[in-house]
């Protein structure tokens, strides 16, 4: 009995079944079966290429999404069923990491002890993306409702907000037997209406907050169309739905503001003719009434309006609020409009007169991480100007709600801002790690210093064309543009350097003086690894093991990939946990919330400098950050966290193999994780091997005098051969481990 049914039905609609049947025997799974209910020739013809690795089960033209499923899921075997549209796909490594997911759940519900004594999980709920036909893989909106979860099984009443998710059946895995117990469910060819009453009738429900199917919207003039009256069954969905729920106050309170959403929706933006419209209006006015909660409050402002304007069954009333709100955001619209053309004239006006100026040699622009703040390599070359060329006036770009975190007394603009135009315009030294806005000029006699903020595992720049999932829609044209204005490229490692350049092509000079924010790793002493130490509280003689995940592009926020409060636990007493979330979720590591400052698990999110964080911790626990070429420098253990990594580098893409050029030990699990720490193995004489390797490849220009090459080369204009040199790895003293400086 495989752990694992994947259902393919439906007809081969635009010859997407193909590419999804290429996809899934790419990455064959012993313990996951593939039945296709191919609708028509073409399907079925699609799927015997495949066989004898899928089972087909030949349909005929016309059958619905109902019997199709129903005719696959009468074939299959595994314990558990993932329905999968034949227009859809699933993005690598998906039936991996469902498997793993459901046997744990398994493993839970089979668990005799009295914490598990409770029903099985019937529903596992996943995240998804969604591909249009102009499009690739937009996040969905679901990740903050699975992550407000977590990764316990609970009863749909104590998470009804779950019924938010949007209503696909690809977003969520049904045990085999409750379908079989509730087949009937099923029996609606709409699937909206299918996805929702499978979480209704389920007793217990479960999440995976990862991106585990992608969900296909085909162009709408491609399909047949659809009658007027055919937005009649959207109330009769809800109507069912509100019924399956009597019994269940938190869940139909859900699905009534759901309706009464789509509703007014519906009525609003549908052109629908006037005797259709009428007759749409009645009926949603009376299910409004019909099934609106005991003591519910309608929502504020405009909404609230037309909830109330719906449920009196107002429709001339309802027409002219209508009227009269578009004539409002009409004038509206105009209004802001004619301001915004006002102020970009104005703006353009005082940056031209502005690059009309001379330039002023002493003056040097600064950026980090899209106006962040102090920070990163401009940091660190920002700190050294100060010591060997302090005649240079640095200014700070920082966005305004980043400035009360400033040091006191930095220099600094806010984007957009008159100041800010005429200092760009005019500073003869800009610098940043990323890019400056695209409508920053790139004056004769400037220069542009692009640092970088880490060493590329993940496809960047041009790269990303290969990979529209992760590049989400950059203009690659706009992307040219602003290289073309850099006149430097900093590199810590001469595979950075090959992939700057390939990524990023361009006339620049590639500096290979290593990363200033690394210097630190070299120029502190016991002093500063005991005082970083104490502001994080970290007790003497405790082992602190940092946690940093990096940002997924196919997650739309954090959910630690850890269980970690049994993974501090499995640690034991004498170790301490410091978990950082990626800069892209800014203030999202809600899961963190309840753990915070535990003692043994203390949320670092908010923490700078990160290389502070670097310095305290005895060992690092990574994914695919580039906080792992940062932290090699300092010589100490690596554990490299990959569960994904199939799903990683198939969407994120990447240039090397991670799980074979590894710092360190590689787990694929949270127990082989876990073992690597207990049985000693993070530290052991096969990890030191390793990690000498992965320094000598990627630490090759990291010496602590980064800063200052940079400084004396590019302010003060010395030559190459006047430069400090680079130091050889092996005669490098790397900052005292915490265990050295506290002995």
């Amino acid at each position: 009995m495989p752990q694992l049914s994947v259902i393919v039905y439906g007809p081969n609609a635009q010859g997407h079944l193909t590419e999804l049947l290429d996809s899934l025997e790419a990455h064959p799974l012993t313990d996951a079966e593939v039945i296709v209910a191919a609708v028509g020739d073409w399907a079925r013809e699609a799927a015997a290429g495949h066989a004898p690795e899928t089972v087909v089960v030949p349909l005929p033209d016309g059958t619905g999404d109902a019997a199709a499923r129903a005719a696959g899921a009468a074939r299959a075997r595994g314990r558990w069923l993932h329905f999968v549209h034949a227009k859809d796909s699933l993005p690598a490594g998906t039936p991996r990491l469902i498997t793993e997911r459901t046997a744990e759940l398994d493993a839970a519900d089979g668990d005799d002890t009295p914490a598990a004594a409770h029903a099985a999980v019937d529903v596992l709920l996943l995240d998804h993306v969604t591909t249009t036909w102009q499009s690739a893989a937009r996040p969905s909106r679901d990740a903050r409702f699975l992550a407000a979860v977590g990764r316990a099984g609970l009863p749909l009443d104590e998470a009804a907000d779950l019924l938010r998710l949007t209503p696909l059946l690809g977003n969520r895995v049904l045990r085999a037997d409750f379908w079989r117990a509730h087949e009937d469910l099923l029996t609606n060819d709409d699937e909206p209406h299918a996805a929702q009453a499978v979480l209704l009738r389920a007793d217990r429900v479960a999440c995976l907050n990862q991106v585990a199917y992608e969900h296909r919207e085909l162009r709408p003039e491609s399909l047949p169309p659809r009658a007027p009256e055919d937005r009649f069954a959207l109330i009769e969905r809800y109507e069912s739905l509100l019924a399956l729920a009597r019994d269940r106050r938190a869940a139909r309170a859900v699905l009534y503001d759901l309706m009464m959403r789509d509703l007014v929706r519906t009525f609003a933006g549908e052109n629908l003719p006037d005797a259709v419209a009428r007759e749409f209006f009645r009926r949603a006015s009376l299910a409004a009434v019909r099934w609106r909660p005991e003591n519910h409050e309608r929502p504020a402002g405009v909404e609230g309006v037309r909830h109330a304007l719906l449920e009196e069954g107002a429709y001339t009333k309802y027409r002219a609020f209508q009227a009269a709100n578009r004539t409002r955001r009409a004038a509206k619209k105009a209004v802001r409009t004619r301001k915004k053309q006002v102020g970009a004239k104005l703006r353009d006006q005082q940056y031209h007169r502005a690059l009309s100026r001379p330039i002023d040699p002493n003056l040097a622009v600064f950026a980090a991480y899209w106006e962040r703040g102090v920070a990163c390599n401009p940091a660190a070359i920002a700190a050294k100007l100060a010591e060997l060329a302090p005649h240079i006036h640095p200014v700070w770009v920082v966005a305004k709600e980043n400035t009360a975190l400033l040091p006191p007394g930095t220099d600094h603009v806010i984007p957009g801002t008159r100041r800010y135009w005429e200092t760009v315009a005019t500073a003869k030294y800009l610098v940043n790690n990323v890019n400056f806005a695209n409508a920053v000029v790139k004056r004769p006699g400037s220069i542009h210093l692009q640092t970088h903020h880490g060493t590329p595992l993940k496809r960047m720049g041009l790269d990303q064309m290969e990979h529209p999932a992760a590049a989400k829609g950059l203009d690659f044209a706009a992307l040219l543009s602003r290289i073309d204005k850099w006149d430097y490229s900093v590199s810590a490692n001469s595979h950075s350097t090959r992939m700057w350049e390939r990524a990023y092509p361009a006339r620049y000079t590639s500096l290979d003086y290593g990363y200033p924010r690394n210097d630190v790793f070299y120029t502190s002493d016991a002093q500063a690894v005991r005082a970083a130490r104490e502001r994080l509280g970290i007790a003497p003689g405790k082992t602190a093991v940092l946690y940093a995940p990096t940002h997924r592009d196919y997650e739309a926020g954090f959910t630690p990939r850890l269980d970690l409060a049994e993974f501090a636990d499995r640690l034991g007493e004498d170790t301490v946990l410091l978990v950082r979330a990626h800069y892209f979720y800014g203030g999202a590591a809600s899961p963190l919330t309840g753990l915070r400052r535990s003692g043994r698990i203390i949320d670092v999110s908010s923490y700078d400098p990160v290389e502070e964080l670097c310095l305290a911790a005895d060992a690092l626990v990574t994914d695919y950050s580039s906080i792992m070429f940062d932290y090699a420098n300092l010589d100490r253990p690596i554990v490299v966290y990959a569960d994904d990594w199939e799903t990683y580098r198939t969407t994120r893409g990447v240039y090397f193999d991670l799980t074979a050029e590894h710092p360190g030990q590689v787990a694929r699990t949270q127990e082989e994780l876990t073992e690597i720490f207990v049985s000693g193995a993070w530290r052991d004489d096969s990890a030191k091997k390793a990690r000498a390797a992965f320094r000598r490849r990627f630490c090759e220009y990291d010496d602590g005098h980064a800063a200052e090459r940079i400084v004396r080369r590019v302010f003060l204009g010395e030559p190459e051969e006047a430069l400090p040199p680079v130091i050889p790895i092996e005669e490098r003293t790397p900052a005292p481990t915490p265990q050295e400086a506290t002995a």
